[in-house]
């Protein structure tokens, strides 16, 4: 008889694997002391052209990256093209995205005859990805356990016949990542409302969902309410929960020039001190480069603990109403006293949160909360930006509240250098949601909608990307569109994930390169390519731009400039135009004649959405144009018709007995889930992404070693736990009581139903966890 071993015996551990290539060799890690971006950047931009084999396309990228002279958008993150007319107005992660998506390697028929999608999944994520362009839509065979060659003609009837026979429309989710243009959007919204569903998650949902909903309830607008041009102006910058040198790079144009020009006032405030809180030598600054010459990028580095961040501004507020009794000016009461309400409210709950709970909370001294309320009170105008290291916490829109309180005690809105900005992670993102990308559409909106496209759309709330996953996991929705990204990395709680969309009886991913989501698939599964934003988008009446709205609502044209990796791809457009026909068929949109000329997309979008009318005029001037901004005039939209304070408890930051708070990143050679080596140079890790960033002191506590194993246990809000073995351990300066590690892999502890009851977003930088030694002994040896 077989024998089982005991519940409680210790089970041998596997060592961890990570989503990168796994190259093997000896793993370090150590102090970068180098500055940000300049020549580790150059150096490492020098060694994608040559890896990628495209030095001559990948330099003429580089002068045709952001900008507006026939020029594309980067791919990659979402800040704003300088207004300067920079000659290159690049950084090091874009050209790794651009670079990366104009590879010579293909993934074509004869690669996918010879791998079963059971061998793929053996495969290393950038294993995946690295096997080159997609090049031809494919179906699924379930006999051979691969994926063949599919017509265009016959994958869209596919698709249809799937969708028309839904009992509801309801049983099908569209979602979309940040890559997809503004013209896709708007049709890819269309096609899921005509069809009959507000079913529309997207990656909004996990990531600045939080940040939008703050921003609407204080101001009125789900937008941050500044431009580069601020940036430019601004005397001092709070920069919080993001790691710029590999998030933003282009930021450090807007800090160092800042310094150097005018001393610009930083504070950083994130539990890591990131190399960009440090200095910087931006490599468009020729002689700087030539003289090692770096500037300075911080002048304060505050490192709460994971959900302290709110506990930190509350401290600046009591600080700015103890400094008013000595200093009228430390507080702006004109403004308050026009524009705002819930003054007196707010500055009850600030005098009465005591200094000693304030310092608990937060992980701070009261000399650094204080040292950061000094440096605020003396500016004139201020911006405050913040990233996911906010919005993905249990109380990310409360936090996010507390930093327009902080702004609007000093009137830091609605002038010049002064605002909030939320720092948006992927290229297009905040154009999807302007463009329609939202599960709960307000009645308005819709209603210009049905005018504009002679539809009649449904009203009741969709699903997020959240519920989605739920309702696949119980069979509800039975159609999963993904337009771009990788769902299935992305998304929480990896192991429901997989299951619920392995349930489903279609599963279809618009791409350009094979990824994990394609090999999670359903009953039937589709992969269709589609051209890059690198790539000429050529239609019957000729070259075809498309439109972004960066992170500061400026909108402007983007063009391929290189020709498609095969002739077979179709732009998202004419993919997405494909679909509804086949599954509308009596649609009375004009789908085909769209796709033939985007200028009579933007003519339909000039009359749906506010903001772009005269649109294709508008968008052709020099750089575009930005959207209206109700906000940034001092028109809010709120209830009461002013911005509004908010009086929202201070939560409790501290983890629990014995247990660690864990925040989930990116590691500086990494793109969302796109992993380009495992390396993460800012960090000083060489050859290691299965590890955890821990305090030296929770090290001890826990007598584990530098580099030493351990396994990761995380604590469900309903009482179920997820555990990951055989991680390293990596000593690092970070806040006793917070951990860190790379998401996607550390996404399987996310638990998908802990998520925020603010936002609904999952809990990616809060997890509660357990982390432990391994035990001697118990690490299984793979077989070679």
């Amino acid at each position: 008889m077989e024998s089982k071993p005991s519940p409680t015996e210790k089970q041998p551990v596997e060592p961890a694997v990570g989503c990168g290539p796994n190259t093997g060799g000896e793993f370090s890690q150590r102090d970068y002391t180098h500055p940000a971006a300049a020549w580790g950047a150059a150096k490492s931009v020098g060694l994608t052209l040559l890896n990628q084999g495209e030095i001559i396309n990948g330099v003429k990228a580089i002068f045709r990256m952001n900008h507006e002279d026939g020029g594309y958008d980067c791919p990659g993150c979402a800040w704003p093209d300088d207004r300067k007319g920079l000659r290159m107005d690049i950084c090091e992660n874009g050209i790794k995205h651009a670079t990366w998506e104009m590879t010579r390697k293909r993934a074509d028929r004869e690669f996918f005859a010879t791998h079963t999608v059971s061998e793929l999944m053996e495969w290393s994520d950038f294993a995946l990805e690295d096997a080159g362009r997609l090049t031809e839509p494919f179906s699924y065979d379930p006999e051979s356990d691969k994926y063949i060659p599919i017509s265009w003609d016959d994958a869209f009837q596919l698709a249809g016949r799937h969708l028309q026979t839904l009992s509801s429309p309801h049983q099908a989710s569209f979602y979309t990542s940040g890559r997809l243009g503004n013209e896709a959007t708007f049709l890819y919204q269309w096609f899921a409302r005509e069809f009959g569903t507000n079913n529309l998650p997207d990656c909004s949902n996990m990531c600045h969902e939080a940040s939008g909903r703050a921003l609407t309830a204080s101001i009125g607008t789900g937008k941050g309410t500044v431009d580069l041009v601020d940036w430019q102006k601004a005397d001092l910058i709070f920069v919080m929960g993001v790691n710029a040198a590999s998030n933003a790079p282009r930021m450090l144009t807007a800090l160092a020039d800042g310094v150097k020009e005018r001393g610009l006032k930083i504070v950083h405030v994130n539990p890591l001190i990131e190399a960009a809180a440090t200095r910087a030598i931006t490599p468009h600054e020729i002689l700087d480069m030539a003289l090692f010459r770096a500037t300075p990028t911080s002048s304060l580095n505050l490192q709460p603990r994971i959900g302290g961040d709110m506990a930190l501004m509350r401290g600046i507020a009591k600080c700015l109403f103890e400094e008013v009794n000595t200093n009228p000016k430390a507080l702006d009461q004109l403004f308050i006293d026009r524009f705002t309400s819930g003054f007196e409210a707010y500055r009850a709950v600030c005098q009465a949160t005591p200094w000693d709970e304030l310092a608990h909370q937060s992980g701070l001294t009261i000399e650094e909360i204080r040292s950061a309320a000094k440096i605020y009170s003396e500016a004139r105008s201020c911006i405050i930006s913040w990233c996911l290291g906010l919005s993905q916490q249990e109380h990310g829109v409360d936090a996010v509240r507390e930093i327009m309180n902080v702004l609007l005690l000093r009137g830091n809105i609605g002038r010049e250098g002064a605002g909030p900005c939320p720092i948006r992670g992927h290229s297009n993102v905040q154009g999807n949601r302007t463009c329609g990308i939202d599960h709960r559409p307000d009645a308005e909106w819709l209603n210009r909608l049905e005018a504009a496209c002679g539809i009649q759309a449904p009203r009741e709330p969709g699903l997020d990307t959240v519920r989605t996953i739920e309702a696949m996991a119980r069979g509800d929705v039975k159609v999963f569109l993904g337009m771009g990204g990788n769902f299935a990395m992305a998304a929480p709680d990896r192991n429901l994930t997989f299951k619920a969309l392995r349930r489903c009886a279609l599963t279809i991913h618009v791409s350009t390169k094979l990824n994990r989501s394609h090999l999670v698939h359903g009953q039937e599964a589709l992969i269709l390519p589609c051209i890059g934003r690198t790539e000429k988008d050529q239609q019957p009446s000729g070259l075809q731009g498309i439109t972004v709205e960066d992170s500061m609502s400026m909108v402007h044209l983007s063009y391929g400039m290189n020709e498609p990796a095969s002739p077979e791809l179709r732009s998202e457009p004419a993919i997405i135009a494909g679909i509804a026909k086949a599954t509308l068929p009596d649609t009375q949109t004009p789908w085909q004649d769209y796709v033939e000329n985007y200028d009579r997309i933007r003519d339909t979008m000039a009359n749906a959405l506010v903001g772009f009318e005269d649109f294709n005029r508008r968008v052709r001037q020099p750089l575009g144009f930005r959207l209206h901004q109700p906000a940034r005039e001092l028109i809010f939209q709120t209830a009461t018709g002013k911005a509004m304070f908010s009086t929202a408890p201070l939560p409790d930051a501290l983890p629990p007995p014995g247990k660690l708070i864990l925040s989930t990143m990116r590691s500086h050679d990494q793109w969302n889930t796109t992993i380009y080596s495992d390396n993460d140079r800012y960090r000083g890790v060489k050859n290691l992404r299965t590890l955890i960033f821990l305090n030296s002191k929770d090290m001890e506590e826990r007598h584990i070693e530098q580099f030493s194993l351990i396994n990761i246990t995380s604590f469900a809000k309903d009482g179920t736990t997820r555990t990951l073995e055989g991680y390293r351990a990596v000593r690092y300066n970070l806040p006793q009581g917070s951990a860190a590690g790379y998401m996607p892999e550390l996404n399987a502890l996310c638990p998908l139903g802990d998520f925020s009851p603010q936002s609904d977003q999952p809990l990616m930088k809060h997890l509660i966890v357990e982390i432990v030694a391994c035990q001697p002994g118990s690490i299984r040896r793979r077989e070679p």
